[in-house]
């Protein structure tokens, strides 16, 4: 089929799967030769008897089903599957159409109606119609999870730190490709940031970013969550569904806090990364799925594979590109970008002044460790904006701080400060670096650049 004929791309009808449900073995046939070089899936059957149990082994994006069918009609199976939570799109033929028969279709949960005989372009353009209604289903169901999950952040990697260029450079480079990516970097360095950026800036930009936080979802729940079930899979599983792999087709998934994951689940996400299909919960089937994984921690990967808390063969499967986030305490300059992005984002949304940063209260920020790295920031950004001044927390006694004036530069202030520690400590950088919180690679490349003779 050519794309022009579907919307959605070829690509995407090569993803969905799909039951066709008639008595009439040259109606079967024709469907079947006609879906099997355009859908991933499709499966055939001559009765409601002969579907149902096809219908617990998989979960279908569509059902083509005839009404008139031996034993249960298709308008009776409908219903049923309506009541027992089945949300496919449900496509209906019939021989024998009247008003009455319409409205019962339209009553059932029908999708879409076929008189026949219909031709080839007919089916098709019916299930153009309903790819095109579960693509924007999809769509908002991922949009309502994002807006339910989402806190006030920031939306692209922002800094110009030497560091934080180096991040983004390789974003940049590897976002094009298709590779499996693995984000590393202290808890609030910004590794959905990153990896939403990899999403915007990848052919996928068009389909939907998924994120997953493996850390909250229980053990006994993250393979259903991921892979989606069927009906009967467990105890309460009274209906199918699909997983955030189907919801991610033709997008990105991103899977925070992998180390969380259970080992059950590590296995079967090892096995979709290899072979890029999904086997829900208590299915026999496979389901194709075009996705790309982006996963992120905040641990040491190697350790927790060489302490057995992690599967080796999964980790280096994640690690094909690996980009690892700078946490904020070494990249200072940052700091005023950070703090004024922050400040025009909450100010309005909290309806409060803004307020001006002066010279002596970044440096006592630049001297401060920030665990939480840009998390933290964001949220003494919005405490501040709330009291309406910089609450940094008692003052530091006089001697404490390098004499200045309040409307030097950052970098002057940095700099004096940076240079007085030094002192302090006899032109050790070590125990410079240690004091101000910062790398000793970070001392070297700033003393450099100031043309400071080097100390030990």
């Amino acid at each position: 089929m050519e794309t022009k004929d579907a919307p959605l791309g070829e690509a995407l009808w090569t993803q969905h799967s799909v039951l066709v449900v008639d008595d009439e073995p040259g109606m079967v046939s024709f469907l079947q030769r006609a879906l099997a070089s355009r859908c991933g899936v499709v499966d055939v059957a001559q009765s409601v008897e002969a579907a149902e149990p096809m219908l617990r082994r998989r979960l279908y994006d569509l059902i083509v089903l005839d009404i008139a069918l031996p034993g249960r009609s298709g308008i009776e199976w409908l219903h049923q599957l309506r009541e027992e939570g089945f949300a496919g799109d449900v496509v209906l033929m019939t021989a024998y159409a009247d008003l009455d028969t319409a409205i019962d279709a339209l009553r059932a949960g029908a999708s879409d109606f076929l008189l026949k005989p219909f031709s080839l372009a007919q089916v098709l353009n019916a299930m153009q119609r309903c790819f095109e209604r579960s693509s924007l289903l999809r769509e908002n169901f991922i949009l309502r999870r994002e807006i339910r999950e989402k806190v006030p952040g920031i939306e692209g990697v922002i800094g110009h730190s030497p560091a934080m260029q180096a991040a983004c450079d390789r974003i940049k480079r590897i976002a094009p490709t298709p590779a499996t990516v693995l984000l590393s970097g202290e808890s609030g360095t910004g590794k959905e940031v990153a990896a939403r950026a990899l999403h915007r800036m990848s052919p996928r930009s068009k389909g939907p970013f998924v994120p997953v936080n493996c850390a909250a979802i229980a053990a006994e729940l993250i393979e259903s969550e991921l892979f989606g079930h069927v009906r009967g899979a467990y105890t309460g599983a009274q209906q199918s569904r699909e997983g955030l792999f189907y919801y991610a087709r033709g997008g990105t998934l991103f899977l925070d806090e992998i180390s969380e994951m259970p080992a059950a689940a590590q296995a079967k996400l090892l096995r979709v990364l290899e072979e890029r299909r999904v086997r829900p919960v208590g299915s026999e089937q496979e389901i194709p799925v075009d996705v790309r994984v982006i996963a992120a921690t905040n641990r040491d990967l190697k350790r927790e594979v060489a302490e057995q808390r992690f599967r080796q063969d999964l980790y280096y499967r994640l690690q094909v590109v690996e980009v690892e986030l700078p946490p904020l305490r070494e990249r200072p300059e940052d700091l005023p970008l950070l703090v004024e992005h922050f400040t025009s984002l909450l100010a309005p949304y909290l309806d409060v002044p803004r307020l001006k940063l002066d010279g002596r209260t970044l440096a006592r920020m630049a001297a401060y460790d920030w665990p939480g790295n840009v998390r933290e920031l964001k949220n003494f950004v919005e405490r501040s904006l709330i009291l309406g001044w910089f609450d940094l927390g008692p003052e530091p006694k006089a001697a404490d701080l390098p004499a200045g004036t309040s409307d030097e530069t950052l970098e002057a202030v940095e700099k004096r400060h940076i240079l007085a520690v030094l002192a302090a400590c006899n032109g050790n950088k070590s125990e410079a670096g240690r004091r101000l919180g910062v790398s000793r690679k970070t001392l070297d490349r700033k003393c450099h650049a100031w043309g400071v003779a080097d100390a030990h």
